[in-house]
């Protein structure tokens, strides 16, 4: 992410839980238009092969039928001239119609290839990239809230009261606080209250995970939230494993807690909130609008703008690495495709950039290689 903090005024009216992300029933069972057209074309193709044959038999008995008219004309002589001369314009017309016959198939093939190939790299790419840019988009929506969520949760008084008067009642009563906001919002694995140390003073979830006393003075997360200048600025980590959770995939967004609650008076903790990237990830990935078919065939990732890959639609190999070269072209722009070769196989390649939603975007990309049968 090139720009780790952002000023942007917090309207708790307009904060609200991550949407539910659903799939038609119809999803799975569909047939994507690409193959679709490509099954309309193939028919096509059949068909046309299919009348060029019988064209081809119906050439070969008129041959037939002019050869032994010949046969006869020449058994009865004089008489049978006439007819003879028919029988070898009969022969030479069919000589015509089985070049014009071959020429027909052979022109056919080599246009229905094209055309298949046209609708391998523009519907099939075009689609897949709305795919791709239907996938980060949801994410920059759903991650906006939790810029959100931090600033404004960042002034509870009870946040504040823990890390401005420290005590085991006030602390107590931060980490019941914490564990109610918990209750409401399924997104996050925790919530953590550092002082200005670094060190953890309470959790939402301390039955749970037992952090309490770690000292995240040296974490990113932290120690960008302690260099914002207000508390209308937030700071973030990117996917990671993080100890705090039992080492869950998460992303941590953090704001500081200030002198009473004012986000121009000094700081006097930091609040991260531990978001579980994996269910948004795995959400995300999964509901993109691929049948089962393309579903097994194509690989969908979201990378960050280094082309760290942050999640992925099913476990990669250790090495597995990407294409970097033939998608240097695809990331400077906000959406497109390519049709090359992996491995020996043809794909097409779609990558999509992260739009913002708001004032907020991550910079990420989707991409999605799907294998060309």
């Amino acid at each position: 992410m090139a720009n780790l903090t952002a000023n942007v005024n917090v309207n708790p009216k307009s904060r609200s839980e991550s949407p539910t992300l659903k799939k038609s029933k119809d999803d799975s069972a569909a047939v994507g238009p690409t193959d679709l057209v490509v099954r309309i074309v193939e028919q096509l193709a059949g068909a046309m092969h299919t009348a060029i044959n019988e064209i081809r038999e119906i050439n070969e008995n008129a041959k037939l039928l002019s050869l032994n008219a010949r046969i006869e004309a020449a058994r009865a002589g004089s008489s049978g001239a006439a007819f003879g001369v028919v029988a070898q314009e009969m022969q030479g017309l069919s000589t015509k119609t089985a070049s014009v016959a071959d020429d027909m198939a052979n022109k056919t093939q080599e246009s229905i290839s094209d055309l298949i190939t046209i609708i391998g790299g523009n519907v099939r790419g075009s689609r897949l990239a709305d795919i791709a840019l239907n996938s980060v988009d949801l994410i920059d929506r759903n991650l906006y809230e939790r810029t959100c969520d931090v600033r404004w949760w960042a002034t509870y008084s009870s946040l504040v009261d823990a890390v401005q008067s420290p005590s085991d009642s006030s602390v107590a009563h931060a980490s019941k606080r914490m564990g109610v906001i918990l209750n409401a919002y399924t997104v996050y694995h925790d919530l953590v209250l550092c002082d200005t140390s670094g060190r953890i003073i309470a959790n939402g979830r301390p039955n749970q995970f037992h952090c309490v006393g770690k000292n995240e003075s040296k974490a990113s997360w932290f120690t960008r939230a302690m260099s914002t200048s207000s508390g209308n600025d937030f700071a973030f980590q990117s996917a990671h494993k993080s100890s705090m959770v039992g080492d869950q995939s998460v992303l941590i967004y953090s704001a500081t807690v200030r002198r009473d609650g004012e986000a121009d008076k000094p700081i006097q903790g930091v609040l991260g909130v531990i978001f579980d990237w994996e269910a948004l990830s795995s959400a995300v990935l999964s509901n993109a609008s691929l049948n089962p078919a393309e579903s097994q065939r194509t690989l969908r990732l979201i990378v960050d703008s280094d082309s760290n890959v942050l999640a992925s639609s099913r476990p990669l190999p250790h090495n597995f690495t990407l294409p970097t070269q033939k998608l240097e072209g695809l990331l400077k722009e906000s959406k497109g495709y390519i049709l090359d070769e992996l491995d020996n196989k043809k794909v097409c390649i779609a990558c999509a950039k992260s739009p913002g939603f708001e004032t907020y975007a991550t910079g990420w990309y989707a991409i999605l290689i799907q294998e060309i049968e």
